[in-house]
């Protein structure tokens, strides 16, 4: 039995991989300081060990007692707009606490370490669609952090024997029956068309309509988490090293993103149109080829109708996050 060490484990991501390995039969130790993650995820069957990247003592203590045969490291802030306004605390918690748990890796002989990273570290890609070997040039520090991270992870492989994945998402999004994306504040596009479906918000907000885009707005490439989850677990499985996108090779703008979901809840969103964000890059496509290739993944959900389906059953189930589980 496979015993891995998951930090973020009780967030959005990282709760639904925990699940999804404990049901290949592996041991599961989840470290998670509870900031942003919710202690409702936390299954009987996993070990909970309360604790902060940022303390070194702390992770160091949490890897030596658990000796786990592998590393899935999901705890990052992960707001652009906040990296932009408090680019310090993207530092302190996204890379020299990620750092304090590499180096906790070594002490501890972890030989297999899978970095959450993020498409964020390319940047305004010079082309379209974006493979791995496109220039990183990350446009706020949250992309940043990750790119830092990713090449404080090449090295400590190449010095020190682990073998490490970076997986660099795109849009993750969708929910499965049990569990959901609940966010506070909450940034990220479906859940807030989804809250104002509720009448939980007034309107939706656009930010940026004049992009170099189709209709004006941001396109994505959304994938579900359901997909996520199981490209770490292939991830874990193959012994393979590097960088690998996770992404569905289809785009879709925040226009049609409202569109579909108002298709598909039967709601009427009302919209507002606002200035750009500082940070937003137009366009976001992937190619995932190389984790089809050496991973052998294949995303099955992340159809645009299928992430807002999902999505909307959760959230109506769970109209308040993790406080309330009825509509």
């Amino acid at each position: 039995m496979k015993h891995v060490f998951i930090t973020g484990g009780a967030g959005y991501i990282g709760s639904i991989t925990v699940r999804r390995l404990l049901a290949e039969g592996m041991q599961v130790t989840i470290f998670d300081n509870l900031e942003v993650g919710h202690t409702e995820t936390l299954p009987d069957e996993s070990k909970f060990i309360h604790g902060d990247l940022r303390n070194a003592e702390e992770i160091d203590n949490a890897l030596q007692q658990t000796k786990p045969d592998a590393v899935m490291h999901f705890a990052a802030y992960a707001l652009v707009g906040e990296s932009m306004q408090h680019p310090e605390r993207y530092w302190a918690n996204n890379v020299i606490g990620g750092i304090n748990l590499l180096n906790s890796a070594v002490h501890a002989n972890v030989q297999r370490f899978i970095f959450s990273s993020s498409c964020a570290t390319y940047g305004t890609p010079s082309k379209l669609p974006i493979t791995e070997t496109t220039q990183q040039q990350p446009e706020n520090p949250y992309g940043e952090s990750k790119l830092m991270f990713e090449r404080a992870l090449h090295w400590m492989c190449e010095c020190h024997g682990i073998t490490g994945i970076a997986l660099r998402y795109f849009n993750a999004c969708g929910a499965t029956d049990e569990l959901g994306e609940d966010h506070s504040p909450e940034s990220h596009l479906i859940p807030n068309i989804l809250k104002t479906a509720l009448g939980q918000r007034e309107e939706m907000h656009i930010y940026g309509t004049d992009f170099s885009t189709p209709d004006g707005t941001c396109v994505r490439d959304y994938i579900h988490v359901k997909d996520l989850a199981q490209a770490h677990l292939l991830a874990l499985q193959v012994g393979k090293t590097g960088a690998y996108n996770l992404g569905t090779g289809t785009g879709y703008s925040v226009k049609e993103v409202i569109d579909t979901a108002r298709r598909i809840t039967g709601k009427n969103i009302p919209v507002i149109e606002k200035p750009r964000r500082d940070g937003d890059p137009a366009e976001l496509i992937a190619i995932a080829d190389k984790a089809h290739s050496e991973l052998g993944w294949e995303p099955r959900y992340s159809s645009i109708e299928t992430i807002l389906s999902d999505a909307w059953k959760w959230h109506k189930k769970h109209p308040n996050g993790y406080q309330e589980t009825e509509l």
